[in-house]
C-alpha cells in the first residue's frame, strides 16, 4: 500500500514537473521581455542626451531602473538649465558646446555600455553589482560637471549670495589639504608649505574659500609633475594676506595662462584627465566676489597661483 502510494506521488510529480517548468520558463520569459523593453528605452534616452537631445523624457514607469532614469533625468535637466544660463554669453557659447559635449560623451557612453551589458539574463549577481556600481560612478561624474556649470554660471552672473564670517586661512588651508591627502599621496606628491604659527583672520565666506582652496588642489594633483614638491606659502602682511600655491607642470603649458582661468580651459589641450575645465575659472570668480585677486603665472615648468586679500 506504502509502495502504491509512493509511486502514485513520483508519477504524479514527474507528471506535473514539466507543466512547472514550462509555467515558469514564461514566467521568466516575461519578466525578461519586461526588463528587457524598459532597458530599451533607457538605452534610447542615453543615447538621445548624448546625441544632445536634452529634451527627451521617459514618461512610464521603468521598474528596476526608476532610480537610474530619475538620476540621468536629474542631470538632463540640470545640464540643460546650466546650458541655458552658459549660452547667454555669446562668446563662449561655441566653446561650450564643443568642449561640454566631448566631457559628457565619455560617462553617457559608458552608462550606455553598461546599460546594455546588464541586459544579459545570463550576467551573474556579482557583475551585475559591479555593473550598477560603475553606472553610479558615471552619474555622478555628470552630476559633478553639472554643479561646476551652474556654479561659474552664478558667479559670473553675480546671483551668488555669500555668508561672510571671521575666517582663519590657515586653519581653512589645513582642513582642505586634509581633505585632499589621498590625492596627494596617489600623485606622488611631496607637500611643503610656510603657514604663520598664529591665526591669520579674514572677513570671507568659508565655503566659497574651501572650493578655492579644494579646486587649486586638486587641479595641482592633476598636473604636477609626479615625485615633485609642492609649495604653499601664506604670507601675513601689513596691509593684505597672500596665499601662493606652486608646482612644476607635468606637460609643457603653450598657451596663453590668461587663458587658464577661462571656462573650459584645462592644463592638457588633448582633455584626457578627467574634470570641467572649470576648476579655476570656479577659483577665480569665488575669489573676485569676495574682494580678493587671484593671479596665475608660468616661469618655464613652474605654475604658480596668488590670491591676495586686502586687509
Amino acid at each position: 500500500m506504502v509502495g502504491l502510494i509512493c509511486a502514485t506521488w513520483f508519477f504524479g510529480l514527474v507528471l506535473l514537473l514539466p507543466i512547472y517548468t514550462i509555467a515558469l520558463y514564461m514566467i521568466i520569459k516575461k519578466k525578461y521581455s519586461i526588463i528587457n523593453k524598459d532597458y530599451k528605452k533607457l538605452l534610447n534616452m542615453t543615447k538621445d542626451i548624448a546625441n544632445g537631445n536634452l529634451d527627451t523624457n521617459i514618461e512610464e514607469d521603468l521598474g528596476t531602473f526608476n532610480l537610474l532614469k530619475n538620476e540621468i533625468g536629474n542631470i538632463q535637466a540640470g545640464f540643460k538649465k546650466a546650458v541655458d544660463e552658459e549660452v547667454k554669453s555669446q562668446k563662449m557659447k561655441t566653446e561650450l558646446i564643443s568642449n561640454v559635449s566631448h566631457d559628457l560623451k565619455t560617462p553617457l557612453t559608458s552608462i550606455i555600455t553598461y546599460v546594455d551589458l546588464l541586459k544579459d539574463e545570463n550576467l551573474s549577481d556579482e557583475k551585475r553589482r559591479l555593473y550598477i556600481d560603475t553606472l553610479d560612478r558615471k552619474s555622478e561624474r555628470l552630476r559633478v560637471l553639472i554643479e561646476d556649470l551652474f556654479e561659474v554660471s552664478k558667479a559670473n552672473s553675480g546671483n551668488v549670495s555669500l555668508n561672510i564670517v571671521d575666517v582663519d586661512i590657515v586653519s581653512l588651508m589645513k582642513q582642505t589639504l586634509l581633505e585632499v591627502d589621498d590625492k596627494m599621496k596617489s600623485s606622488n606628491l611631496t607637500l611643503r608649505n610656510n603657514f604663520p604659527y598664529e591665526k591669520v583672520i579674514l572677513k570671507l565666506d568659508s565655503q566659497r574659500m574651501f572650493r578655492v582652496f579644494e579646486n587649486l588642489l586638486i587641479n595641482i594633483t592633476k598636473y604636477a609633475m609626479p615625485n615633485s614638491r609642492v609649495y604653499i606659502d601664506i604670507l601675513d602682511k601689513t596691509d593684505k594676506v597672500e596665499i601662493s600655491f606652486k608646482n612644476m607642470t607635468a606637460e609643457e603649458i603653450t598657451f596663453n595662462v590668461n587663458e587658464l582661468v577661462e571656462r573650459f580651459v584645462r592644463g592638457d589641450k588633448a582633455r584626457n584627465t578627467e574634470g570641467s575645465g572649470l576648476g579655476l575659472a570656479i577659483a577665480k570668480s569665488f575669489v573676485e566676489l569676495q574682494g580678493g585677486s587671484i593671479d596665475v603665472s608660468i616661469d618655464g615648468d613652474l605654475f604658480k597661483v596668488v590670491i591676495v586679500f586686502k586687509k
